[in-house]
């Protein structure tokens, strides 16, 4: 979800992510348009997550304009959320630049999107599930058939199409959390797609490179979630070492946890570890005496992060599992 709205150039905090996906409230730093943007897009996510699962489903219209709507609903109203556009649109190429892509003329929009709910009922269904996601992401995206939201959808619709295919894990299921990683990444995503499109709506074009992409990206985002385990694994390990060494109590280890990883709440951590509000108090402030965690914001934003001796051991656990490169899953053509 935050990859996703990082590409559209909505900017927000992985703590603020997770406080506003829990429905808490988020610091100042993050505007109303990111708030709504964010939020949106946690809606259609939480929806496609059900409509995986739903014994009586379809493809149509209808389920499209309605995601459409979650997402855009709040970002701006000239938009006209889960309407198809008008007027024509197209991906700019910068100040002063032509447009990089084109899309087809919305008259054509109506019979283009018949076609692709056809195809995402009917067609090739027995191709590999990744490989239908990835074409559902393109086609969606060239067609670009709304006058805002074109990014996000297509994104969208890959991980429902993944989704009723059974692969359900978010990490699995998206690229987005890739793509959206380094602007490295992101960039790699538009150059992909621009190998193909080639300006325009030109469908008889060869999409091999495409789904190319889109296969590595899944292959890299896997190997990157392994690593994220590994990380964790390791975090907690010399965590429990540092809690011994300040004889603090078993269940502090979990606030070092997440305050190592920025994002440690007293209510958060009071619910986790079963404890009364003071308990909880008690424990923070010793993990604040000991210099081990720091305050940030106030009142019902405030949060705690790692103090010097957890930054240090989180840059380390880092460096060691990012060591190596990513293994690249196919031989470049």
């Amino acid at each position: 979800m935050r990859g996703s709205t990082h590409i559209e150039g909505y900017t927000i905090s992985a703590e603020d992510a997770e406080t506003l996906i829990a429905g808490g409230d988020v610091s100042p730093e993050t505007d109303e348009a990111t708030r709504n943007a964010v939020t949106g897009y946690r809606d259609a996510l939480t929806y496609i997550q059900h409509a995986a699962n739903f014994q009586i489903f379809s493809w149509d219209h209808t389920l499209l304009s309605a995601l459409h709507f979650m997402m855009a609903r709040g970002v701006d109203r000239e938009v006209r959320p889960g309407e198809y556009r008008t007027s024509g649109v197209g991906v700019s190429g910068g100040p002063n630049r032509p447009p990089v892509y084109t899309a087809p003329d919305p008259g054509q929009v109506p019979e283009l999107m018949d076609e692709l709910v056809h195809w995402l009922t009917e067609g090739d269904l027995d191709a590999p599930a990744l490989v239908r996601a990835s074409m559902a992401h393109f086609n969606l995206v060239s067609i670009h058939p709304w006058r805002d939201g074109n990014g996000r959808m297509p994104r969208a619709v890959h991980t429902l199409v993944l989704g009723r295919e059974d692969i359900l894990a978010p990490e699995f299921s998206s690229i987005e959390e890739w793509l959206g990683a380094d602007t490295y990444n992101t960039l790699e995503y538009y150059g992909a797609l621009r190998d193909v499109q080639a300006g325009s709506w030109q469908p008889e074009r060869d999409a091999a490179s495409w789904i190319r992409f889109c296969l590595t990206a899944h292959h890299l985002q896997a190997q990157e979630v392994q690593r994220r385990f590994e990380a964790a694994a390791r975090l907690w390990f010399r965590l429990e070492h540092l809690a011994e060494q300040h004889r603090l109590g078993e269940r502090t280890v979990s606030a070092l946890y997440a305050a190592a990883e920025g994002h440690l709440r007293r209510t958060t951590y009071q619910a986790e570890e079963s404890l009364t509000r003071d308990q909880a108090l008690a424990d923070l402030r010793t993990l604040r005496r000991l210099d081990l965690v720091e305050s940030v914001g106030h009142a019902r934003t405030q949060r705690y992060v790692g103090g010097t001796a957890l930054r240090k051991i989180r840059t380390e656990v880092r460096a060691e599992v990012h060591a190596d490169l990513y293994r690249e899953p196919y031989r470049r053509p």
